[in-house]
């Protein structure tokens, strides 16, 4: 699918050229360096689009510290300021864009990089390998421009490396309290290292400083086992070739004795000399307003072919989406919207992006900020945490730029990324509404970012985590959703109705056991006491709640309270009854848990990482009375394999109609149920007779375009 753009003559620049300096309106960019332009994957044709091509370079701007837009930057009234009393940033970028622009769809889409990594061409295209690295080509068959930039500064900015760097401005002798924790640390090491750029510490007396260790601690913060390390058996030092006290070292602490991976350790210090990472946000919003408006002349390779721009992230950077709006970057120096559309993926709470001393490549871990500022799109009383009436979409209402936006995220984002919150408030107790700019996918039952799908009973192990891994896929609904985003942002096609667990139909609960309504599975663990809660955290005064910014003077900050932290009912199958649902998930092999517990060590029994579960159903009915459990066996489900290929089929029929699933990918999941056999072929099975006989049909509650508030 390619949406035509403008037409217009394009200036490339040659290998290596500087290029003149932009106007001041065009966002700030004072300078742009191309380093390099290649065939991208060999010179592949996608379709109508043609071949695509690599441009890489550096991006150089300033930033008014004055200006309202950027005045919400965290330290950028400390930063260094040039000739012109300006605060400057130089970044790298990527783009891949069609060698003939002329067959371009007129769609600019940015990803904001996963700490530094493009993540969109391995996430949306299938069958990507080695061999083949642009998979089936469903990017860039529809004719769209993609872009990556630096925005992460506590990554060291070298625009050799293939990654996406920045270098930010450092605010010399600014000190204050930081902390770094070190987690599930290998045996038999003595020296770790210090987390991240910007937070050095001020000084390399340990006295100044203090390391515990913690035996086990809880989802709520609950210790046991606190014993603080005399600060004579340990050092900020490097013992990995010389005992020790080893060799003095600001970036990395050593142990005695060594780290024991059974305990968690824990280190408060003051830092010093602070990154400003928030100009990193200014960075991305000028470079995205400079490739969507400026002129050939001043250095754009797509001038004047740019109708639409959509940005979207993915995890880390989807969190970082969602900030991005918040702080109000989507509007430029000049008043003007960056992004039409915005996608932030599988994003869950927010994180620390505009804060001293942050950790910005952190996922919002226990005593972490994350979610303090609003996590719900529409404005919404926080009276819990006494924050007043909050939205991430404020400002940018203010402005007029809001984007057209799809909350995408799963299971592991409520689980572990506390995201039913954004869905039930601070109170838990009724629905946040929607705005109607807002769709939200919920993607029922599956791990960070889906599973690897297929159609297999069986499933391994994962390493440290009590259930096996989750297999429930994400990518066919996420393609499906990327196009139809393209299409409400360029022709006004509404999308799909958000499908989401809600409070108001009770499909969102307090996430134990009996409530969710999980069945009793032999020699399985239950949801209970795993969810991953948000905590109402006291950073101190300097802290700005409500925009996620500031600086934290309390650290380890103290708890002042759980919050209700709800997760989505369950069916008698222990599988999530809300959401948009994968085509596995509607005919299932087992259970398919959003949540997968620590097996044993200082976390055991806490949410994994971001992780989800699986307990394959039976074989048999003989199996599975044999075990007692509760749930049908596969072959009293489908009777045979012609019944389970007759269930899929009508299922992927069915997603098509409702724009959760191309057809292309509902082809290729026919055929690979087809060619996995879950049970033996027999045709005359009653069972699956039954099945196979069954006419399709739609659920009527999900089959119409649009929300309820449109």
């Amino acid at each position: 699918m390619r949406y035509r753009g403008k037409t217009g003559a394009i200036a490339i620049a040659a290998l290596g050229m500087l290029l003149a300096a932009p106007q001041p309106s065009d966002a700030r960019v004072t300078k742009i360096t191309i380093l390099s332009t290649t065939p991208a994957y060999g010179g592949r044709v996608f379709g109508a689009a043609g071949a695509y091509e690599e441009i890489r370079g550096t991006a150089s701007g300033e930033l008014d510290p004055f200006d309202h837009h950027n005045a919400v930057i965290t330290d950028i009234n400390l930063a260094p300021r040039n000739a012109n009393g300006k605060v400057t940033y130089t970044a790298t970028f990527t783009m891949l864009k069609p060698v003939d622009m002329s067959k371009a769809s007129g769609v600019l889409e940015y990803e904001v990089n996963n700490r530094g990594n493009h993540i969109l061409p391995g996430f949306l295209n299938v069958g990507v390998s080695a061999a083949n690295p642009a998979g089936d080509g469903f990017l860039f068959n529809m004719g769209n421009v993609y872009l990556w930039s630096g925005w992460q500064g506590d990554l060291v900015f070298n625009p050799a490396l293939p990654a996406e760097t920045i270098d930010v401005p450092v605010v010399q002798g600014v000190t204050g309290p930081t902390f770094a924790r070190f987690v599930t640390v290998a045996g038999n090491v003595n020296t770790q290292s210090l987390p991240g750029r910007g937070r050095t510490p001020a000084s390399l007396d340990t006295t100044q400083a203090k390391l515990i260790s913690v035996a086990h601690e809880s989802n709520v913060g609950v210790r046991t086992g606190i014993v603080e390390i005399p600060s004579g058996d340990w050092a900020f030092a490097d013992c990995r070739s010389t005992s020790f006290p080893g060799v003095a070292d600001a970036t990395r602490i050593c142990l005695r004795n060594g780290f024991d991976p059974n305990l968690i350790y824990e280190l408060v210090y003051t830092a010093k000399d602070p990154l400003v990472l928030g100009v990193g946000m200014a960075a991305m919003r000028d470079i995205n307003s400079f490739f969507r408006r400026a002129r050939a002349a001043d250095g754009n390779p797509i001038a004047g072919r740019i109708e639409w721009a959509i940005g979207l992230g993915i995890s880390q950077s989807g969190r970082y989406t969602k900030n991005f709006i918040l702080l109000g970057f989507n509007e430029d120096e000049d008043g003007r919207i960056v992004w039409d559309g915005a996608h932030p993926i599988i994003g869950g709470a927010m994180g620390q992006f505009n804060i001293r001393f942050a950790q910005p490549g952190n996922i919002a871990n226990i005593f972490e900020p994350g979610a303090e500022g609003p996590i719900w799109w529409g404005n919404y009383n926080d009276r819990v945490r006494g924050r007043g009436v909050t939205g991430i979409l404020e400002r940018c209402r203010a402005s007029h730029t809001c984007p057209k936006i799809f909350d995408d995220f799963g299971g592991a984002e409520v689980w572990y990324g506390r995201g039913s919150v954004s869905i039930a408030g601070t109170r838990g107790d009724a629905d946040v509404p929607l705005p109607g700019n807002v769709r939200r996918y919920y993607n029922a039952s599956t791990a960070h970012g889906g599973g690897p799908g297929g159609f297999s009973v069986a499933q391994p192990p994962l390493a440290g985590l009590m259930l096996a891994r989750n297999p429930n896929p994400q990518t066919e609904t996420r393609r499906a959703l990327f196009v139809a985003l393209v299409d409400w942002v360029t022709k006004g096609k509404k999308p799909p109705r958000s499908q989401y667990p809600r409070v108001s139909d009770g499909t969102l609960v307090v996430a134990n056991a009996k409530a969710l309504g999980w069945p009793k599975i032999p020699g399985s663990p239950t949801p209970d006491n795993v969810i991953n809660a948000l905590m109402d955290y006291d950073y101190g005064p300097d802290f700005r709640y409500n925009d996620e910014s500031g600086v934290m003077t309390k650290v380890v900050p103290p708890i002042r309270q759980i919050i209700p932290t709800p997760a989505a009912k369950l069916d008698k199958d222990g599988n999530e009854i809300a959401g948009v649902k994968s085509v596995l998930l509607q005919a299932p092999l087992g259970t398919y848990t959003s949540w997968n517990p620590v097996a044993s060590g200082p976390l055991k029994g806490n949410e994994g990482n971001l992780a989800a579960g699986y307990i394959p159903f039976s074989v048999t009915k003989a199996a599975r009375l044999a075990s007692g459990d509760p749930r049908r066996s596969v072959e009293e489900r489908y009777g045979s394999q012609e019944g389970y290929n007759c269930l899929v089929t009508r299922i992927a029929r069915q997603e098509v109609r409702r724009r959760f699933l191309l057809q292309e990918d509902a082809d290729r999941l026919i055929a690979q149920a087809a060619a996995s056999p879950v049970l033996p072929s027999d045709p005359n099975n009653r069972t699956a007779k039954q099945l196979c006989e069954t006419p399709d049909r739609d659920d009527d509650h999900h089959d119409h375009d649009g929300d309820e508030d449109d």
